[in-house]
């Protein structure tokens, strides 16, 4: 297996745990990401994911391509007690005590009560806006 698709593959999920999912740093500009959808081939399909961590900050967020063809943005800190939740297939799940999110970030199962944290998201002539000042 070539080095470039073992990468592709760490980072959407097939070779393991989200939680250990290779972070992609990305650089905010005027408080929104920008992603060329073409740069970022695990984004081109239903169930596809990336892990971000904008520069300057240890803080990282999910990019979820939706079964719709749109896109979630959403904070992996569940709101129960701070756990990061891994990305399954079809939702999020807390592995510190068992709460489960849809890919959109609302809540399916607690002890949760709040859903997690999601950002506004756009795409415009194949580029894919996040933006991380506001919330959804």
């Amino acid at each position: 297996m070539r080095r470039r698709r073992f990468v592709q593959l760490a980072a959407t999920g097939v070779l393991g745990a989200c939680a250990s999912m290779l972070v992609t740093p990305v650089t905010p500009v005027d408080g929104r990401v920008r992603l060329p959808l073409r740069n970022y081939p695990e984004l081109n399909r239903p169930g596809g994911a990336l892990r971000l961590r904008p520069d300057g900050t240890d803080q990282t967020f999910y990019v979820l391509a939706l079964d719709d063809g749109t896109f979630a943005a959403v904070s992996p800190i569940c709101k129960h007690q701070g756990c990061t939740v891994d990305i399954a297939r079809d939702r999020l799940e807390c592995p510190c005590h068992g709460s489960m999110y849809s890919r959109e970030g609302s809540v399916l199962r607690g002890p949760t009560q709040a859903p997690l944290d999601r950002f506004p998201t756009s795409v415009t002539d194949g580029v894919l806006t996040v933006d991380l000042q506001s919330r959804v």
